[in-house]
């Protein structure tokens, strides 16, 4: 009997250490749980909005921080500068199709973090800055014509940049910068754009032809009145000699007799130049 009592002693005891030790297992999970729910971290940029039971409670800056378990939340909102690249497409005041690609650079004022996230949430950048890029281009572009498009795009990119950051401002968002990488038309407008270029490069030549021919003209009025103007002063010196026209002859006669030379009486005779036998 002693022996039977004494076993069964040693079996309760066992069991008792084994709930102890479930008991502290337990415990110690439960307590580690706790104390990892309570702790939080938000990252070097972003900023931490703290809800209890859903709603805001504080702003916390990066780094390492305690929160109450289970009631409190941490929302990480990036405070670093962003970059969206989207396909924009507007009209231009004459109504002309225009496209571009769009790249802008912005940050959340993270002093305003909790505003931002009550009135909009995390996803800012689709349900507010997106929409607006588009609206500001359109804004933009709507002011100018087509062709003007190209010619002020600096311009235009101002417009539109000022415009997103009225829009983007009641959102404690800021525009660091808007850049508007192409242009681009219908293809339509396109080669009414090529056909007109064709058309100015020809007008273009037609005048440098037309500015061509007047001066070559205004050359040979100068030549004529000069030689003109050569043959009366050597009339009216007397130096328009026999001997003067006969020189005249031979520097432009080009080798061969004409079929008549001079008349009853010539200027001069032009076997006199000859080479005799």
């Amino acid at each position: 009997m002693d022996t039977h009592k004494t076993f069964q002693d040693i079996r309760m005891k066992r069991r008792q250490i084994l709930k102890y030790i479930i008991i502290g297992a337990v415990g110690l999970v439960t307590f580690i749980l706790l104390l990892s729910s309570a702790l939080y971290t938000v990252p070097a940029g972003y900023v931490g909005v703290v809800t209890r039971w859903g709603a805001v409670q504080r702003i916390v800056p990066p780094g390492l921080g305690v929160k109450i378990p289970l009631a409190e939340a941490v929302h990480r909102m990036s405070a670093q500068t962003q970059k969206d690249e989207i396909e924009a497409s507007s009209a231009s005041s004459n109504l002309q199709t225009v496209s571009a690609f769009i790249a802008v650079n912005y940050r959340l004022d993270g002093q305003y973090a909790s505003a931002v996230f009550q009135s909009i949430g995390t996803d800012y950048q689709d349900k507010v800055v997106a929409p607006a890029i588009q609206n500001a281009f359109k804004s933009a572009t709507a002011k100018y014509t087509a062709e003007n498009l190209i010619k002020m795009r600096e311009q235009v990119r101002i417009d539109a940049e000022t415009e997103l950051q009225k829009q983007l401002e009641p959102y404690h968002i800021i525009v660091e910068n808007f850049n508007i990488i192409n242009f681009d038309f219908s293809p339509e407008y396109n080669a009414s754009i090529e056909a007109k270029q064709v058309m100015e490069q020809n007008v273009q030549t037609a005048k440098l032809e037309l500015e061509k021919s007047r001066i070559e003209a205004e050359q040979r009025v100068v030549e004529a009145q000069a030689q003109a103007d050569a043959q009366k002063a050597l009339k009216d010196t007397g130096a328009l000699t026999d001997a003067y026209l006969q020189y005249l002859f031979l520097t432009r006669w080009n080798g061969i007799l004409p079929d008549v030379i001079g008349g009853a009486n010539p200027v001069f005779d032009i076997g006199d130049y000859l080479p005799q036998e």
